[in-house]
């Protein structure tokens, strides 16, 4: 596969994140004291590398010993590639891990589903997938520059979250008066997730193609 610059996102990008629906029938309770019941796994696994990235209310860097280590092992991983032209697979595998933890909890927060995350890597109606990159298609110069490359996005990202927050405001009390969470605000807060994760995973080096500027699947 070719290295990708930033302006030209591939026709399909590499880094894959769907939830299976869940609108209607939705547990009124358990969504009434959400923040309160995804404080367990904010503790393990925090709120993502972005200082002001939220999930609803909660998350943020620093917000857990997970996210806290991906932004360690993602400093890591700068120096093998840039210095030894490799991704340790360990270091990758444990960067894959605490995303697919991180989106459960995202997931969870946001109100997409009201299935409890697991504690691990374990099943949830949540995918994201992100296949291993051969040492020969690293880009070091996008490595290099990685945290410059991703400030176009950030800017985005700020006011696509703050408009999701006033979403997801929107979708608690819909959802706790009417049972349902409408499904034009949830195809909104999937889209903006997916925009923030592909980010996100650009940002842990675990895949070199530049993050298209969209909602698309």
């Amino acid at each position: 596969m070719a290295d990708i610059v930033p302006g030209t996102p591939p026709p399909t990008y590499s880094i894959a994140f769907d939830v299976d629906r869940q609108l209607t029938d939705r547990n009124r309770v358990t969504t009434l004291f959400r923040l309160i019941l995804a404080v367990p796994q904010l503790l393990i696994v925090g709120g993502g590398i972005f200082a002001f990235q939220r999930y609803g209310n909660g998350g943020g860097i620093g917000g857990g010993g997970l996210s806290s280590a991906a932004g360690v092992i993602a400093l890591v991983t700068w120096f093998a590639i840039i210095f030894a032209s490799r991704h340790p697979r360990g270091l990758w595998d444990f960067g894959t891990y605490y995303m697919r933890w991180r989106v459960r909890v995202g997931a969870y927060m946001a109100l997409f589903r009201d299935d409890y995350p697991p504690f691990g890597d374990e099943p949830y109606p949540i995918s994201y997938e992100v296949t291993f990159p051969e040492d020969t298609e690293r880009n070091k110069l996008s490595v290099f520059f990685r945290f410059l490359y991703v400030i176009p996005h950030l800017i985005v990202l700020v006011f696509l979250l703050i408009a999701w927050f006033v979403t997801s405001v929107i979708a608690w009390f819909a959802i706790l008066i009417t049972g349902s969470y409408p499904r034009s605000l949830y195809d909104f807060g999937v889209g903006v997730m997916r925009w923030e994760v592909r980010v996100e995973s650009y940002a842990l080096l675990l895949r070199d193609e530049y993050p298209p500027f969209n909602f698309n699947p």
